[in-house]
This record gives structure tokens, C-alpha cells and sequence, in this order.
């Protein structure tokens, strides 16, 4: 097993064996790329690395556009200097605290696509929705069902929420509503990151999802429950969907995850361009907290569609790549109660509140409240290969009179 010459505390997130990257900056000085290691961040724009400018970007945009041969040469090469003993010198000081940096976003998003891979949370749904019904739609195990989401308004974890506001129509009303979200949820995801784009008109085969993802992020796609029951039918997703996505601030090169690949199970068989190559199912176990108390831990191995199927899907029609593209594996929920990934299923759409310690329950979340995803996966030795953690706060709704009065004033 290979060490490093940089203090890495047990059960640390970012062991040698992940070196995920992000940008950070200082005060005073401009955003950059760094590397987790341990409770620091490796200051790359500073070392010799190969396509060393890319690094004093203030997005990893130009980086992942290099390519597969770029990403394992620089991984390589990081890996080499922080287990030489010869290269502690020139790159010791450019290992910053990271509590001494703020977190960026960590690249341009250039578009959002969201999935809905797990057949638990999709079962559940249907069960809660449709309750005489069959649980899963009839396309369901046939195409990785998405939407397109909204690219402007993903952030980074710490961003706070403002609470949404949009139409929404008690069950007891005869005309809709309009004001702010009374069903305010989250959704635990893991999202995968494209580097290498690819051309209008070509579709991209699932064999070929290692040379253009360069890796992996956890997602909240937090979503207003009511106002997306009013406004989805027929269209899907909008309001309910679009005002906020928080990503976590670090991206987990795919190459740290080739220990955990597994293969879902899928009856029937999908269509041969969604059959082609080996499976990117990933063995990945998420942590869902509100306010510090721990709620579920979903595991993503529980997916029905992979990664891969969802990028030869999404390019089926010919629709083309660009670097920085964002696509999340929709809410995963495993077949426990405490595994699933989102409120509507844990409190069964408000019908079971949860309790919580300080004494209090929740059906949806409040204002003030703090939800915190975390994931870990392994390396092939059982070294804990973490994510970090997707935190978001729920600010109270905007005004809409203070707005407009605004408005008026300038």
C-alpha cells in the first residue's frame, strides 16, 4: 500500500487514494484549483504539473476538457509527489489548512439533467400517488426517465435556499394558490461530471463514458413538493424543480472510484444501445442529515439505471456534450425506510412526521433547517474514498412586494 508523507487523519474523506478537485480561494487573492489531502488543500497551481495552466483557472472547466490521458497523468504525477519523500521540499508549502479557504464552485455548469434511476424511490412514489395503480410507469425499466433542469441555478454546498414561491393547489381549494412552498424537500443524489464533449448529431455510447465524465459530485436537487404536484402534469418538472441544485464543492476524479463498481441487475433487458459495455453502477453509501440528526443513509449500489446508460441515453437523440454538463442520478432510495433519500418517502408525503431529538417532528422542512449529504465509497484496499459533504440552509421566501416596491424605487 502506497503512503504519503502528508498527515491524513483516520477515516479522513480525502485519503492519497482520492485527490478530488476543487477551487478555493484565500482573502485577497484569486479563485484556483486545488486537491484535498487530508484536512489540507494542495495549492496545483504552483507545482509542475502537465498542462499547469489550466490550474490557475478559477473553474475546472479547462482541465476536464483535456481529457482521459491528461487526467491520469496529472494523477499520476500528484500521486508521485506527495509519497516522495524527495518532493516534501517544494511541495509542502503549498499545502494550505482548509480551514483557512472558501469553496467555490468547482466548475462552469453548462447543462443540468436530472434522472430518476432508483426503482425504490420511484416505487415509492407511485405507491404514494397512485395507490391503485402499478407502482412504475410502464416506460420506467425500458429508458432512464429525466428532465432538464435549470444550469444558472446550481450551487455550491453552504449556499443557503430561499424557500421557493410559486402555484400550488390545496387539496381542499377549487382554484390554485399562489405564495411559498409549504412542502419544501430534498433529494439525495450523486451527479456525474462531463469533461471531454462531443459533437452535435453524434450519439455517445455508454462504452465511451470513462473518456468524457471526469467524475463525480453529491447533488441536493431540493424540490417544492406542492408546487411541483400542480405544474408537472403534462409537462414535468418546472417551478418545483428549478430554483435551486447544490452540489458538493469537491469532484471525485472517476479513477479513485474503480474499486466500487458494481452491475445492477436488470429484468428485462435493456435495448441493445443502452446494453452496450460494462455497467459504471457504483457502490457508493450516502449519509442524510437534518440539523445534525442523522435521517437515512441510501445506497446508491441499489440504482436500477447506471451512469453510463444515462449518458448514452441522454445522447441518443444525437444531442451533443460540453464540458462542464451536469446529469444526477435522481433521488436514491434503498428498500428500508432509513434508507430513503428524500422527505415525501420518510414521512410518506406528510402522512408519518418524523421525530426529531430536540423534541419537535417534520413532515417537509422548515426555515432554519440544515440538511447535510455525505457519501463514502472504497478503494480497493478498504480505504474510505469520502465526497465531503452538500449542506444547504432554508432561508424564509422572498418578498414579491419587496421586490416589485424595489423595483419601483430604482
Amino acid at each position: 500500500m502506497t503512503h504519503t508523507w502528508v498527515p491524513v487523519p483516520d477515516n479522513s474523506d480525502f485519503p492519497l487514494h482520492n485527490l478530488p478537485y476543487g477551487v478555493f480561494s484565500r482573502p485577497g487573492e484569486q479563485a484556483r484549483v486545488g486537491v484535498a489531502i487530508g484536512d489540507a488543500v494542495l495549492d496545483v497551481s504552483r507545482l509542475d504539473l502537465p498542462e499547469a495552466a489550466d490550474f490557475a483557472a478559477v473553474s475546472l472547466n479547462p482541465f476536464m476538457a483535456r481529457g482521459p490521458e491528461t487526467w491520469r497523468a496529472v494523477r499520476s504525477r500528484l500521486t508521485d509527489m506527495l509519497t516522495r519523500e524527495t518532493c516534501r521540499p517544494a511541495v509542502a508549502p503549498h499545502l494550505i489548512p482548509r480551514s483557512e479557504v472558501t469553496l467555490h464552485l468547482p466548475f462552469d455548469v453548462a447543462d443540468y439533467v436530472d434522472f430518476y434511476a432508483s426503482e425504490n424511490h420511484a416505487a415509492n412514489l407511485g405507491r404514494i400517488f397512485r395507490p391503485t395503480q402499478e407502482p412504475l410507469t410502464a416506460n420506467w425499466k425500458h429508458l432512464p426517465i429525466g428532465y432538464h433542469g435549470r444550469a444558472g441555478t446550481v450551487v455550491v454546498s453552504g449556499t443557503p435556499v430561499t424557500r421557493p414561491s410559486g402555484q400550488y393547489k390545496p387539496s381542499e381549494a377549487a382554484v390554485p394558490a399562489f405564495g411559498p412552498s409549504r412542502r419544501l424537500d430534498i433529494e439525495a443524489e450523486i451527479g456525474f461530471v462531463v469533461g471531454v464533449p462531443s459533437s452535435l448529431g453524434s450519439p455517445v455510447p455508454g462504452t465511451a463514458f470513462a473518456e468524457h465524465v471526469f467524475g463525480v459530485v453529491l447533488v441536493n436537487d431540493w424540490s417544492a413538493r406542492d408546487i411541483q404536484a400542480w405544474e408537472y402534469v403534462p409537462l414535468g418538472p418546472f417551478l418545483g424543480k428549478s430554483f435551486t441544485t447544490s452540489i458538493s464543492s469537491w469532484v471525485v476524479p472517476l479513477e479513485a472510484l474503480a474499486a466500487a463498481r458494481v452491475t445492477p441487475r436488470q429484468d428485462p433487458p435493456p435495448l441493445p444501445y443502452l446494453a452496450d459495455g460494462q455497467r459504471w453502477g457504483l457502490d457508493i453509501t450516502m449519509e442524510v442529515r437534518l440539523n445534525g440528526h442523522l435521517l437515512s443513509r441510501p445506497p446508491f449500489a441499489t440504482a436500477y439505471w447506471t451512469p453510463d446508460q444515462q449518458m448514452a441515453h441522454m445522447t441518443a437523440n444525437g444531442a451533443s456534450l460540453r464540458t462542464g454538463d451536469l446529469y444526477a442520478s435522481g433521488t436514491i432510495s434503498g428498500p428500508r425506510r432509513d434508507q430513503r433519500g428524500s422527505l415525501i418517502e420518510l414521512t410518506w408525503n406528510g402522512s408519518e412526521p418524523l421525530e426529531l431529538p430536540d423534541g419537535s417532528s417534520r413532515s417537509f422542512l422548515l426555515d432554519g433547517d440544515t440538511i447535510t449529504i455525505s457519501a463514502a465509497a472504497q478503494a480497493a484496499d478498504g480505504t474510505r474514498i469520502g465526497f465531503g459533504d452538500v449542506t444547504g440552509t432554508v432561508k424564509p421566501a422572498a418578498s414579491h412586494l419587496t421586490h416589485l416596491t424595489h423595483l419601483m424605487e430604482n
